[in-house]
């Protein structure tokens, strides 16, 4: 196949595709892959420049693979060669703004494997009966983070694994850079490189339809002799074609300029067509006679932005700290020469689509509890984001400044310096979930992980893919610590409150008492306060009690203890009697069907031998040295006097009030949960493989109980290091 069957297809009396508008030779390469013609490759590996039109090629025809979109067709016009068979729809998880992880477990959930590790998804594929078909769009806007250089991950941790598989029929659209790596991770046999810029690709006559049907007063142009015409239509088109040499994106351009602004233009003069997207927009700014600087100056912002778009109310202060300069007037009176290349967009109605909106809230959907947190969830509704027409329009202005780095580190500040009194919770959502990756890009990122408020506020999906973006020797103490939790951030879909629940925890684990202790002075109404930690391995089971301790007059008082069934040989443990292996009972006050099998003292013997009991201070973080006979536990009659009671599963737990049932806390741990205890008083001990931590429950009003996280089931996180684990979408 090559591009001389776009003429034998036209001389055939076939009509183009009414979306795509020609590529004849690529489509009908697609379908035979598609109909898995013999001779046809098991993958394909779809790329070319920027602007060359790939994603166009790829969604015209994922149009024909939908049995329901294909309805709306002319498909008996259409060259039967290039038309994919009526089947199912294929696969097709989008990798823009996703991390290599997220792409990955978008596959899990439409097959509906039972898969709890990433190559548990590959060997899963690999043993089905029948092969599956995927197509994988826009890797060149994979991940949350630009900086972070996602692409490349999705194409080794992603991509080449399924290609790899028999069973997978694959189609990738890849960046050129990575599209060799991909195809020579292959046999020659299973794969074929389509390059839309390569000779026998390139469709020089599509792109003249692309552009003579833009400019065709018909379609909405104005009214000038080169779109009303046919022949000077047809003769402007061939013009902008051959000036383009091949790039969509620059006669998209070129198009839009003459539209808006027919006036001053002459379709004659070939020095006015553009032969790139540089001289695409240097050329627009003079015919409108403006620098053409400024225009880039002006759209410098854009080129930066991350995520969905920059939000319209921050650009001017965005373009004046990248022009060094005020740019108020310029804005104003520039909207006409900016037009042509940017576009506005909603705000995703899909938030929660890759994990935790960006809105904060949980799966659930529900909101704060008090803290204000409710305004800045909505904070996004309603409001205009503006972006660029095309990535290559942002590589292009990014280019052409003296300092990239330089650049960024002057839009951080700028951003930094909207931050109202540093107060996270008011901060604009777009600052406070992609600050980090301004910063990263200016070198500056380790500096900025320092305010725990940041880290609870903060996007975790996107904050995380910042973060890992860092060689860990730079980061700091917290930094490691966030980074160490971030998998359960995500896993879990916390709200911004229970990121800050999670992450107190996590900072008093770590040794950094400091920083748990800010997370209480941000406003955030906490479920808990996390007392003490100890890095514990093998505890099998805990209680709370007392034992009896001379006070500082020589009295006897009760003090108040966890205590710890622990091996034998644990520094500061004392051996039990066989006959007191019972002694430490888990008091979990489970509902009937609710324990997910607590372990208590008859137990632990029963798996490991000789046990032994070590205490611990209820509240303060210190051992207690006393006979473990001598620890009295709190009485049924207690327990059920007590305010609360908690149940748990195997790596969760829920704290309720007894009275009315109200829900008051949600923890979800990163380790399964070996045990848990509940004091009268309200202190939770919680034992798991990492260790044994007590939290002092903190009751609030009746309107601020807790959402209950997102659980994933049938899953571990054992690939915690990178992406969105278990946040299926």
């Amino acid at each position: 196949m090559s591009a001389s069957t776009e003429g034998n297809a036209r001389a055939a009396g076939y009509a183009p595709h009414p979306y795509v508008g020609g590529r004849t030779a690529a489509l009908r390469a697609l379908a035979a892959w598609r109909m898995r013609w013999p001779g046809a490759p098991r993958v394909i590996v779809l790329t070319g420049n920027p602007g060359s039109g790939r994603s166009r090629l790829l969604t015209g025809f994922l149009m024909m693979c939908d049995p329901e979109y294909r309805k709306q067709l002319p498909m008996d016009d259409l060259d039967p060669a290039t038309v994919p068979p009526d089947l199912p729809a294929p696969a097709v998880p989008s990798a823009a703004g996703r991390t290599a992880a997220q792409v990955l477990w978008l596959l899990a959930d439409h097959f509906e494997l039972a898969a709890g590790r990433t190559e548990d998804v590959f060997a899963e594929l690999a043993a089905r009966d029948e092969p599956v078909t995927i197509v994988v769009p826009d890797v060149d806007q994979a991940g949350p983070v630009r900086a972070a250089e996602e692409a490349a991950r999705v194409v080794r941790e992603v991509l080449t694994p399924l290609a790899a598989t028999e069973t997978v029929q694959l189609l990738a659209d890849v960046p050129r850079e990575l599209a060799t790596e991909l195809a020579g991770a292959l046999p020659a046999s299973q794969v074929q490189v389509i390059d839309l810029d390569a000779p026998e690709w390139s469709d020089p006559k599509g792109l003249v339809l692309h552009a003579e049907t833009a400019l065709d007063a018909g379609s909405g142009a104005p009214e000038v002799p080169y779109t009303t015409d046919p022949a000077a239509r047809r003769a402007l088109a061939e013009a902008l074609a051959a000036r383009a040499a091949g790039s969509r994106l620059t006669v998209q351009l070129a198009v839009q300029s003459l539209l808006m602004q027919p006036e001053g233009f002459d379709p004659a003069d070939a020095s006015q067509l553009p032969t790139n997207v540089g001289e695409a927009l240097d050329l627009h700014a003079r015919r409108l006679g403006a620098d053409p600087q400024t225009l880039r100056l002006m759209l410098a912002p854009l080129a930066f932005a991350e995520g969905d778009g920059l939000p319209v109310q921050l650009l001017g202060t965005l373009a004046n700290a990248v022009a060094g300069r005020d740019m108020s007037q310029d804005l104003a009176d520039g909207m006409l020469l900016a037009a042509p290349f940017i576009q506005p967009v909603e705000p995703s109605s899909e938030d929660d689509e890759d994990g935790t909106g960006e809105d904060g809230t949980g799966e659930d959907g529900t909101g704060e509890d008090g803290t204000g947190e409710d305004a800045q969830a909505g904070a996004d509704d309603g409001r205009t984001l503006l972006r660029l027409m095309h990535p290559a329009l942002a590589e292009e202005i990014r280019s052409g400044l003296p300092d990239v780095r330089d650049t960024q580190t002057r839009i951080a500040m700028a951003l930094l310096e909207e931050v109202p009194q540093q107060d996270w919770a008011q901060a604009d959502p777009y600052i406070r979930d992609h600050l980090a990756a301004h910063t990263l890009e200016a070198g500056l990122l380790p500096q900025l992980l320092t305010d725990p408020g940041l880290f609870a506020h903060a996007d975790p999906v996107i904050l995380r893919a910042a973060i890992e973006a860092v060689p860990l020797e730079q980061l700091g103490a917290p930094a490691r610590t966030y980074l160490r939790t971030a998998p359960l951030l995500t896993r879990s879909q916390a709200s911004a409150t229970l990121r800050a629940a999670f992450l107190e925890s996590a900072f008093v684990e770590d040794g950094l008492a400091p920083y748990a202790e800010a997370l209480h002075t941000r406003g955030f109404r906490l479920p808990w306060r996390t007392l003490w930690s100890v890095p514990l391995a093998g505890v099998r089971a805990v209680t709370t009690g007392s034992v009896a301790a001379a006070g500082e007059d020589g009295t006897a008082v009760s003090r108040s203890v966890a205590a710890l069934l622990v091996p034998e040989g644990t520094p500061g443990s004392r051996t039990l009697p066989d006959a007191a292996d019972g002694a430490v009972a888990s008091q979990d006050g489970t509902a009937a069907g609710e324990d997910a099998g607590a372990v208590n003292g008859d137990g632990a013997a029963a798996a490991g031998g000789r046990t032994a009991l070590l205490l611990h201070d209820l509240r303060a973080p210190e051992y207690v040295d006393a006979d473990p006979s001598q620890v009295v536990q709190p009485s049924e009659e207690d327990r059920a006097a007590a305010p609360l009671g908690f149940s748990r599963g195997a790596d969760y737990l829920r704290v309720w009030t007894r009275a009315d049932r109200r829900m008051v806390a949600a923890l979800v741990s990163d380790s399964p949960v070996t045990d848990a205890d509940l004091s009268p008083d309200g202190v939770l001990v919680v034992a798991t493989e990492r260790g044994v931590t007590a939290r002092q429950i903190l009751v609030a009003a009746p309107s601020a109980a807790p959402s209950v996280p997102a659980q994933r089931t049938g899953t571990t996180d054992a690939d915690a290091s990178h992406g969105l684990e278990g946040d299926h979408s």
